[in-house]
């Protein structure tokens, strides 16, 4: 017989949510316990498969006898502690950081984030024209993916699939200060200059947009990309023995990308560049 290692059992932890009782499993944070109670905590640079950067400040929730808010999506669950979701100090923080957002950069193809703007009030136009934007074109420097800083909330999910959270390739990092920082390669050169491998990995956990597939982008701007009309199939890459699974979206017979399940114990949602990019040959009818 095959033993099966298990996992240490957790110790449950007992502390008061939106008045109610909640419990959740030691080392769970508020925004665990607030996805298992189905309360919609908005998040941004909050990702399954890191660990939280508190960088885009969406999550904040109110806990009483803090002074400040605190990030739903990095603050443990503590034995006692009483969290509210959403007291209006709460919903203020939001209203703010969702207006300072869509004020600055794209969030078009960031599909939660028009709901949560009608949701909380936010008025992004309220600061007028003069709102520093990053108004700069689409940087389409390879046949894989498309980079578009205009649409970049800094929440460096990238930063980390591509350091040492995964690929520990370092191929990208944040280059300048201020109102001038932004997610670059050395030199802030050509992709294909760099030292990036085209994993995708950092296309897989970007939860605006600003990194894409070449493949949705140059359907985006035909008009042709419906994800209502695409399917979702899971399969196993054939180009090597380790097992990773494969998510392959189609739309009109036709693969449009690929990703991986996030869950899945081989891949955590990462895959390599023959995974993730190397599906032509499925449909070559030639």
């Amino acid at each position: 017989m095959t033993a099966i290692p298990l996992g240490v059992p957790r110790r449950l932890v007992e502390f008061t949510l939106d008045g109610q009782e909640a419990r959740v499993p030691e080392g769970s944070t508020i925004l665990d316990a607030c996805r298992a109670a189905g309360k919609d905590v908005p998040t941004l640079c909050e990702g399954d498969t890191l660990a939280p950067k508190n960088a885009c400040r969406v999550c904040v929730v109110d806990i009483e006898g803090a002074r400040t808010l605190a990030p739903a999506c990095s603050r443990r669950a503590e034995p006692g502690m009483v969290v509210r979701t959403d007291t209006e100090r709460a919903r203020h923080s939001r209203k703010v950081v969702l207006e300072l957002l869509a004020s600055s950069v794209d969030l078009s193809t960031t599909e939660p984030a028009a709901r949560w703007i009608e949701e909380y009030g936010a008025e992004p136009d309220r600061f007028g024209p003069d709102a520093a934007r990053v108004d700069e074109e689409p940087r389409v420097d390879n046949d894989l993916y498309v980079r578009d800083y205009g649409k970049c909330i800094l929440c460096y999910k990238c930063v980390d699939a591509c350091g040492t959270q995964w690929q520990n390739t370092f191929a990208i990092s944040v280059a300048g200060r201020g109102f001038d920082a932004r997610i670059a390669v050395e030199h802030d050169g050509p992709l294909t200059d760099s030292a990036c491998v085209y994993c995708g990995n950092c296309v897989e956990v970007c939860p605006t947009g600003a990194l894409s597939f070449k493949s949705e982008y140059d359907m985006r701007a035909a008009g042709t990309w419906d994800e209502e009309r695409q399917t979702e199939t899971t399969t196993v890459c054939a180009y090597c023995g380790v097992g990773c699974n494969l998510t392959l979206h189609v739309q009109d017979n036709e693969i449009v990308k690929v990703t991986s399940p996030h869950d899945n114990p081989v891949t955590h949602g990462n895959l390599c560049i023959k995974g993730r990019f190397g599906y032509q040959h499925v449909q070559n009818r030639d």
